[in-house]
Protein backbone atom coordinates (compact mmCIF):
# COMPACT_ATOMS: atom_id res chain seq x y z
CA UNK A 1 0.00 0.00 0.00
CA UNK A 2 1.57 3.22 -0.61
CA UNK A 3 1.47 6.26 1.83
CA UNK A 4 -1.66 7.60 2.44
CA UNK A 5 0.31 11.29 1.92
CA UNK A 6 3.98 11.89 0.47
CA UNK A 7 5.52 14.98 0.46
CA UNK A 8 8.61 15.36 -1.93
CA UNK A 9 11.05 18.08 -2.17
CA UNK A 10 8.56 20.60 -1.41
CA UNK A 11 10.20 24.16 -1.83
CA UNK A 12 7.90 27.79 -1.57
CA UNK A 13 9.39 31.53 -1.86
CA UNK A 14 7.37 35.01 -1.43
CA UNK A 15 9.59 36.81 -3.16
CA UNK A 16 13.36 36.45 -1.65
CA UNK A 17 11.87 34.99 1.45
CA UNK A 18 12.45 31.25 1.39
CA UNK A 19 9.86 29.74 3.28
CA UNK A 20 9.84 26.18 2.83
CA UNK A 21 13.32 24.37 1.66
CA UNK A 22 12.91 20.78 -0.20
CA UNK A 23 10.93 19.28 2.84
CA UNK A 24 10.22 15.89 2.21
CA UNK A 25 7.67 13.39 4.42
CA UNK A 26 5.31 10.66 4.15
CA UNK A 27 2.32 9.25 6.55
CA UNK A 28 2.11 5.65 5.95
CA UNK A 29 -1.65 3.49 7.27
CA UNK A 30 -2.38 3.87 10.68
CA UNK A 31 0.22 6.10 11.75
CA UNK A 32 -0.08 9.43 14.13
CA UNK A 33 2.31 12.24 13.15
CA UNK A 34 3.14 15.57 14.54
CA UNK A 35 4.69 18.25 13.33
CA UNK A 36 5.71 21.10 14.76
CA UNK A 37 6.73 24.03 14.03
CA UNK A 38 7.27 27.89 15.89
CA UNK A 39 5.71 30.62 14.38
CA UNK A 40 7.16 31.68 11.28
CA UNK A 41 8.89 28.14 10.89
CA UNK A 42 7.30 27.66 7.66
CA UNK A 43 4.34 25.42 9.48
CA UNK A 44 1.21 26.68 7.70
CA UNK A 45 2.60 27.37 4.46
CA UNK A 46 3.19 23.42 4.35
CA UNK A 47 -0.09 22.79 5.56
CA UNK A 48 -1.66 25.03 3.40
CA UNK A 49 0.18 22.95 -0.09
CA UNK A 50 -0.70 19.69 1.94
CA UNK A 51 -4.24 20.22 1.72
CA UNK A 52 -4.41 22.23 -2.20
CA UNK A 53 -4.94 25.97 -0.73
CA UNK A 54 -1.12 26.66 -2.28
CA UNK A 55 1.25 25.33 -4.83
CA UNK A 56 4.56 24.70 -4.31
CA UNK A 57 7.42 26.36 -6.79
CA UNK A 58 8.94 23.38 -6.63
CA UNK A 59 8.58 19.71 -5.10
CA UNK A 60 4.96 18.03 -5.46
CA UNK A 61 2.76 16.25 -3.14
CA UNK A 62 0.58 13.01 -3.75
CA UNK A 63 -2.33 11.62 -1.69
CA UNK A 64 -3.47 8.49 -1.91
CA UNK A 65 -6.49 8.58 0.43
CA UNK A 66 -9.37 10.69 1.44
CA UNK A 67 -8.60 13.30 3.68
CA UNK A 68 -9.99 15.25 6.31
CA UNK A 69 -8.46 18.60 7.71
CA UNK A 70 -9.98 20.64 10.67
CA UNK A 71 -8.71 24.44 11.09
CA UNK A 72 -7.63 26.14 13.64
CA UNK A 73 -10.79 28.48 13.04
CA UNK A 74 -13.42 26.76 12.59
CA UNK A 75 -15.65 27.54 9.27
CA UNK A 76 -18.85 27.78 11.25
CA UNK A 77 -21.61 29.63 10.26
CA UNK A 78 -23.35 31.55 13.51
CA UNK A 79 -27.22 31.59 12.05
CA UNK A 80 -27.19 28.00 11.11
CA UNK A 81 -27.98 25.14 13.90
CA UNK A 82 -25.32 22.19 14.06
CA UNK A 83 -27.71 19.94 11.98
CA UNK A 84 -27.83 22.47 9.62
CA UNK A 85 -23.91 22.32 9.49
CA UNK A 86 -23.57 18.46 9.63
CA UNK A 87 -26.73 18.12 6.59
CA UNK A 88 -24.59 20.66 4.80
CA UNK A 89 -20.94 19.25 4.94
CA UNK A 90 -22.77 15.69 3.99
CA UNK A 91 -23.81 17.75 0.92
CA UNK A 92 -20.29 18.39 0.14
CA UNK A 93 -18.96 15.10 1.08
CA UNK A 94 -21.91 13.69 -1.31
CA UNK A 95 -22.69 11.23 1.56
CA UNK A 96 -26.00 9.51 1.31
CA UNK A 97 -28.68 10.33 3.79
CA UNK A 98 -28.74 7.17 6.18
CA UNK A 99 -24.52 7.44 6.44
CA UNK A 100 -24.29 10.95 7.65
CA UNK A 101 -27.06 10.51 10.20
CA UNK A 102 -25.52 7.58 10.90
CA UNK A 103 -21.79 9.30 11.33
CA UNK A 104 -23.37 12.57 12.84
CA UNK A 105 -25.41 10.44 15.78
CA UNK A 106 -21.76 8.72 16.34
CA UNK A 107 -19.99 12.02 16.79
CA UNK A 108 -22.47 13.89 18.66
CA UNK A 109 -22.26 10.72 20.99
CA UNK A 110 -18.89 10.40 21.40
CA UNK A 111 -18.04 14.38 21.60
CA UNK A 112 -21.00 14.75 23.62
CA UNK A 113 -22.57 17.54 22.34
CA UNK A 114 -26.07 16.39 21.27
CA UNK A 115 -27.63 18.41 23.50
CA UNK A 116 -26.56 21.09 20.89
CA UNK A 117 -27.94 19.81 18.07
CA UNK A 118 -30.86 22.18 17.29
CA UNK A 119 -29.00 25.14 18.72
CA UNK A 120 -27.37 27.96 16.48
CA UNK A 121 -23.55 28.36 15.98
CA UNK A 122 -23.77 32.20 17.78
CA UNK A 123 -25.33 30.29 21.46
CA UNK A 124 -22.54 27.74 21.29
CA UNK A 125 -19.79 27.95 24.09
CA UNK A 126 -15.77 27.36 22.68
CA UNK A 127 -15.32 24.25 23.06
CA UNK A 128 -18.95 22.82 21.47
CA UNK A 129 -17.89 25.01 18.68
CA UNK A 130 -14.53 23.05 18.63
CA UNK A 131 -16.38 19.61 18.88
CA UNK A 132 -18.94 20.61 15.91
CA UNK A 133 -15.69 21.83 14.13
CA UNK A 134 -13.76 18.69 14.44
CA UNK A 135 -16.78 16.48 14.13
CA UNK A 136 -17.39 17.96 10.50
CA UNK A 137 -13.72 17.23 9.60
CA UNK A 138 -14.76 13.69 10.45
CA UNK A 139 -17.87 12.67 8.90
CA UNK A 140 -16.89 11.22 6.09
CA UNK A 141 -14.97 8.92 7.66
CA UNK A 142 -11.45 10.10 6.45
CA UNK A 143 -8.27 7.87 5.76
CA UNK A 144 -5.83 10.84 6.89
CA UNK A 145 -7.29 13.32 9.13
CA UNK A 146 -4.74 16.83 9.48
CA UNK A 147 -5.85 18.80 12.62
CA UNK A 148 -4.36 22.18 12.57
CA UNK A 149 -3.80 23.55 16.06
CA UNK A 150 -6.19 21.33 17.62
CA UNK A 151 -5.59 22.06 20.78
CA UNK A 152 -6.27 25.81 21.13
CA UNK A 153 -9.51 25.16 21.28
CA UNK A 154 -10.08 21.94 23.18
CA UNK A 155 -11.29 21.69 26.19
CA UNK A 156 -10.16 18.91 28.95
CA UNK A 157 -13.35 17.02 28.13
CA UNK A 158 -12.84 17.36 24.44
CA UNK A 159 -9.14 16.60 24.75
CA UNK A 160 -9.29 13.40 26.34
CA UNK A 161 -12.66 11.98 23.89
CA UNK A 162 -10.16 12.94 21.14
CA UNK A 163 -7.32 11.12 22.24
CA UNK A 164 -9.94 7.96 22.49
CA UNK A 165 -11.03 8.68 19.14
CA UNK A 166 -7.68 9.11 17.66
CA UNK A 167 -6.84 5.37 19.63
CA UNK A 168 -9.56 3.75 17.91
CA UNK A 169 -8.77 5.40 14.19
CA UNK A 170 -5.23 4.26 14.31
CA UNK A 171 -6.18 0.58 15.03
CA UNK A 172 -8.67 0.84 12.12
CA UNK A 173 -5.84 1.36 10.00
CA UNK A 174 -6.61 5.36 9.62
CA UNK A 175 -3.93 8.06 10.42
CA UNK A 176 -3.87 11.23 11.54
CA UNK A 177 -1.63 14.39 11.63
CA UNK A 178 -1.21 17.01 13.79
CA UNK A 179 0.24 20.25 13.68
CA UNK A 180 1.13 22.26 15.89
CA UNK A 181 3.83 24.97 17.58
CA UNK A 182 3.36 22.94 20.89
CA UNK A 183 3.21 18.67 21.12
CA UNK A 184 1.67 17.24 24.35
CA UNK A 185 1.70 13.70 24.98
CA UNK A 186 4.46 12.54 22.52
CA UNK A 187 5.33 9.22 23.83
CA UNK A 188 1.49 8.97 22.01
CA UNK A 189 3.23 9.74 18.22
CA UNK A 190 4.51 7.47 16.26
CA UNK A 191 6.42 9.81 14.75
CA UNK A 192 7.36 13.33 14.76
CA UNK A 193 8.63 16.05 12.74
CA UNK A 194 9.98 19.50 13.54
CA UNK A 195 9.97 22.12 11.23
CA UNK A 196 12.83 24.86 11.56
CA UNK A 197 13.68 27.88 9.10
CA UNK A 198 11.84 25.95 6.53
CA UNK A 199 13.68 22.34 7.00
CA UNK A 200 12.72 19.33 8.40
CA UNK A 201 14.64 18.12 11.13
Amino acid sequence: MPPFLTVKNVSRSFGRNRVLRDVSLSIEAGRLVGLVGENGSGKSTLLKIITGMLKPDRGEVALSAKMGYCPQEALLFEQLTVLEHFRCFAAGYNLPDGEWQRRMEELLTHFRFKNHLRKQVAHLSGGTRQKLNLSLALLHQPDLLILDEPYAGFDWETYLHFWDYAEAQIGAGRSILVVTHFLSDQSKFHQIFDLKNGMLT
